[in-house]
């Protein structure tokens, strides 16, 4: 009896997977940081666009030297909308802190240029730092002045001027930042310096808070020497020509 005989398969063998060269290997890995920090980054300034800010990394820096110090760490902050903040005081930092606030993207270049000339004159350092960019460095970063911080700092800049506007950017900026030692936000540094809310602040009082942004720590808004005070009567003043037109 013949035999049935099938025909031989030919047995394709797999080709060894390429292995990737170091290059390659570290090219992907920055890649994949590159990518999942943009993800987590748009995520986290889309959801601030709705959602108050809780938390800043110079709070926990400031509660962290305040217990090094052998001090309380005390964080006073208490979020408000903007529509319970002073117009006053909105006047007041665009005055003080960023003349064109409403006119720039994100940067004034003007300001930055101004400030590089003075600088290099040996006259006191000042900074061109805008609003958008004092808010990107309070709520995202660290204080200090590497090329790194500076180079995040521009890019949640331009992230919070596209995703937030104009006037997200002054509600998370008046409710974040430094405005006395151990308090932040302007309904806490409301009622630690006038023992008042946010929305009852005067011109004067509002140019007060204002006047010591620079250097919250060391000034004092209330019972302030004669150089806030001259600072308070020229903000005063200047609150008068800002429109506010978000």
């Amino acid at each position: 009896m013949a035999k049935k005989t099938t025909p031989n398969k030919k047995i394709s063998a797999k080709k060894p997977a390429k292995k990737r060269t170091t290059g390659q290997k570290i090219f992907r890995f920055f890649w994949l940081v590159f990518l999942w920090f943009n993800i987590i980054s748009f995520s986290v300034v889309l959801l601030y666009k709705f959602v108050p800010v809780p938390f800043t990394p110079l709070m926990g820096i400031r509660a962290l030297e305040h217990n090094e110090a052998g001090k309380d760490m005390v964080c006073s902050h208490e979020w408000v909308p903007i529509d319970e903040i002073s117009l006053n005081l909105q006047k007041a930092v665009i005055a003080s802190e960023d003349s064109r606030f409403l006119e720039h993207s994100g940067f004034d270049f003007e300001a930055m240029q101004k400030a590089y000339k003075n600088n290099s004159k040996g006259k006191k350092l000042k900074g061109g730092s805008t609003i958008s960019q004092q808010t990107a460095k309070n709520v995202f970063l660290w204080q200090g002045r590497s090329y790194l911080r500076k180079g995040l700092e521009a890019y949640y800049t331009v992230l919070i001027e596209l995703v937030w506007g104009k006037k997200r950017i002054m509600e998370v900026y008046l409710n974040s930042i430094e405005m006395g030692d151990g308090v932040y936000g302007v309904e806490a540094a409301a009622k630690h310096w006038f023992r008042k809310d946010a929305a009852s602040l005067t011109r004067y009082e509002a140019a007060g808070i204002a006047a010591i942004l620079p250097n919250p720590r060391k000034y004092k808004a209330s019972n302030s020497s004669s150089y806030i005070n001259r600072r308070k009567a020229k903000i005063s003043r200047e609150i008068s020509f800002v429109k506010l037109e978000y």
